[in-house]
């Protein structure tokens, strides 16, 4: 079983929490078309640890839901990924580390890669403005579909999925203006990345998160709940629990930044 809609859900939630809590406590408030695009690309960075994740290229098999979204495309990219991964692994790994034969929950895994990969989305969009963020939206777009609609998704096919991204990644260009800063994607990717860290948390694997800060003389140590509370993915705790929590989470966080709800809930709570 796969927890990519539960990560993308979580992605998309912390996200617009994140938005309102900004809005209401520090007076950030943000367009429209802004939060629309932080939480798409939150929701598909949510996916992108597991990049790490591959299967089999030729065939278009096997690998996470984020190595299939774009078909043997983005598989090629995750094979690329994996073999990266394992090969800091391998080279960085202490005695007390496991061996590995693959690169899964390494180093895409960690919090380090998600403020890197943070920072470099935030440099390529700030020198480069909509010319780099149509084509990170592209990607983002197509993982946080993948993600959300995982069955549907599954069924259609990738170029489903590729033309979709396509068309929102079009309708993007014609919507955001041309002389602004979106440097706030990398808060965005990094975001995404971390919250994916902390689902893999509280499964029964652990997460390397802290890498290269050594524990217990450790440099890939699995942070984690202990065995006896971990879940097991695809579980009915993420399902009829975490699934339920997020989404609602994402929805009432959603209705706060509309204006109108706003005024709604303030009026309601004064109780004028």
């Amino acid at each position: 079983m796969v927890m990519g809609p539960t990560h993308a859900v979580s992605g998309a939630a912390a996200w617009l929490v994140a938005c309102a809590v900004a809005d209401q406590a520090f007076g950030y408030q943000q367009s429209a078309a802004a939060i629309a695009v932080g939480t798409i690309a939150c929701t598909g960075a949510s996916l992108l640890p597991d990049l790490d994740c591959s299967g089999r290229v030729l065939q278009n098999k096997g690998g996470s839901t984020v190595a299939r979204t774009f078909g043997v495309a983005s598989l090629f990219v995750a094979e690329c990924v994996e073999k990266a991964a394992l090969g800091i692994y391998k080279i960085t790994r202490t005695k007390k580390d496991k061996k590995k034969k693959h690169g899964h929950r390494t180093f895409t895994h960690t919090w380090l890669f998600a403020i890197l990969i943070g920072i470099g989305t935030a440099a390529l969009v700030s020198n480069y403005g909509k010319a780099a963020v149509i084509p990170i939206m592209f990607i983002l777009t197509g993982l946080a579909l993948r993600g959300v609609m995982n069955d549907w998704a599954r069924k259609q096919g990738w170029w489903v999925i590729t033309l979709l991204s396509l068309a929102v990644s079009f309708g993007l260009y014609q919507l955001l203006p041309g002389h602004h800063s979106y440097a706030i994607l990398g808060a965005a990717v990094t975001i995404g990345c971390i919250v994916h860290t902390f689902g893999d948390m509280i499964t029964k694997m652990g997460c390397p998160i802290a890498f290269p800060v050594p524990i217990k003389k450790r440099l890939w140590y699995e942070i984690g709940l202990p065995k006896k509370w971990a879940i097991r993915a695809g579980s009915k705790v993420e399902q009829k629990v975490l699934m339920p929590v997020f989404t609602t989470a994402a929805v009432g966080a959603m209705l706060f930044l509309l204006p109108e709800m706003r005024i709604l809930f303030t009026a309601l709570l004064s109780g004028d």
